[in-house]
């Protein structure tokens, strides 16, 4: 599927004034998901209007540097165990259930900082479509605790399949912008980004939508 077709599915999801859908896009590292969720929030907003779609990262429910020392997950930043995986599902419920005169405000991720920061989105009260992204969105039960709840809290799930090479030159890629050194970036991938790819990439659900597309 090119863009355009991916724009007019997720149109196709936009509900009447009033109503809300979550959409997921789950991939492995470096699939392109928030490329693709970006694009898709920006085309649907300059169709339908500004407050048709949210974007909503998996990513800013990163725990901070500091959990992560004190979990002994440092090195293994990015796996599924080293998100707030229930803050994150409170969230998606929150966003569900939301009165509709009360904005809700969404953390990101910040690849200078390495760290969370909150409030950089906003899902404003009338948002029709929250796209929303993350590694391990269609894992269920697989990625362990609280996954398939937010598998369950998600009205669909697309994932998007990037063959591993075109994954592998964009994550070297991260993690050099990020700041390591060639040598250390390549550890980091083989050692840390492959293994969450291919637990993300085995376990998939069977209702998820796979779709491909090239978004660099």
């Amino acid at each position: 599927m090119d863009a355009q077709e991916l724009v007019e599915a997720a149109a196709a999801l936009v509900p009447a004034p009033g109503g809300r859908f979550l959409l997921g896009i789950a991939g492995a590292p470096g699939a392109g998901k928030s490329t693709l969720a970006r694009l898709l929030v920006s085309r649907l907003r300059d169709h339908l209007g500004p407050d048709t779609a949210a974007y909503v990262p998996m990513d800013g429910f990163h725990l901070s540097n500091v959990q992560l020392a004190r979990l002994g997950l440092t090195d293994r930043k990015g796996s599924a165990p080293s998100f707030d995986v229930w803050g994150y599902l409170a969230l998606l419920r929150r966003l569900r259930e939301q009165r509709p005169t009360e904005p809700v405000y969404v953390p990101d991720y910040d690849r200078e900082l390495h760290e969370p920061v909150a409030a950089r989105h906003l899902v404003a009260p009338t948002t029709r479509l929250v796209v929303t992204e993350g590694n391990y969105l269609a894992t269920g039960a697989a990625g362990g605790p609280g996954w398939a709840e937010v598998r369950d809290a998600l009205d669909a799930i697309w994932f998007l399949a990037t063959p591993d090479s075109v994954r592998d030159t964009r994550l070297l890629a991260r993690q050099q912008a990020g700041g390591l050194d060639p040598i250390a970036a390549r550890a980091w991938v083989d050692g840390n980004d492959h293994p969450n790819g291919a637990l993300v990439n085995t376990h998939v659900s069977a209702d998820v939508r796979v779709i491909t597309l090239d978004v660099r």
